[in-house]
């Protein structure tokens, strides 16, 4: 994966690697074992790449995205204060939630895996979808979720309003504990154990997505 910090990147720029579940060129079995313990190597992980684009997690792309990358948290927020600093506004249809929700709602998921998830996955979904769809978002750089979907259990997110300096302090205040948290962090509801380099990039990568539906207004 090519990590790219505090800059915006499109999907299109620079080659992409082979997918991480294809088969190298020239591989070619020594035997007939092997190409079978290959095989079925794939088939398992296409399967359960299927479980988790149906659940939703892989596939979801909205236009007028941005597509942001961010390998580090520090990095995310740079982006945040540069937006906030700015006349931030939503690019409709790419979100339905205003700035100040988004700011709630990504303090919360840094909160949870500080203090625990209320609505975890299934063992078996982080095992299965949850696992494969966070190996596939790091493997690409980003991740793409529906951006309207609120992590299960939370707290509903304050109305919108037009000030979001409260949302803004609760985010920063929520990297800041993340950053200096000494001890294990809770297990994603959907990614399960993650160590903390996974869960950096996963918050990392949750701000780009939603970050990645906001931009500064343009005057006229």
């Amino acid at each position: 994966m090519s990590e790219q910090t505090g800059t915006a990147r499109t999907s299109h720029g620079g080659a992409a690697p082979s997918h991480p579940l294809a088969t190298p060129p020239g591989d070619v079995a020594r035997s007939p074992s092997a190409s079978r313990r290959r095989a079925l190597t794939l088939g398992a992980g296409m399967a359960t790449l299927g479980v988790a684009v149906g659940a939703g997690y892989l596939l979801y792309q909205p236009s007028h995205d941005r597509q942001l990358v961010y390998a580090r948290i520090s990095d995310a927020m740079k982006e945040v204060d540069r937006l906030h600093a700015a006349s931030v506004q939503p690019l409709e249809p790419a979100t339905a939630w205003t700035w100040s929700q988004t700011l709630e709602h990504c303090a919360q998921s840094i909160e949870f895996s500080l203090a625990g998830f209320p609505e975890p996955k299934s063992a078996v979904f982080q095992r299965t979808a949850g696992t494969t769809a966070f190996s596939l978002f790091a493997w690409r750089g980003r991740m793409s979720h529906d951006l309207a979907e609120p992590i299960p259990g939370a707290p509903a997110l304050t109305a919108p309003i037009a000030d979001a300096s409260a949302a803004l302090a609760r985010l920063k205040a929520a990297v800041t504990a993340f950053e200096l948290h000494p001890g294990p962090l809770h297990p994603h509801f959907a990614y399960g154990v993650l160590s903390r380099a996974q869960y950096e990039q996963a918050h990392a990568m949750h701000l780009a997505n939603h970050l990645s539906a906001f931009d500064a207004r343009i005057s006229r």
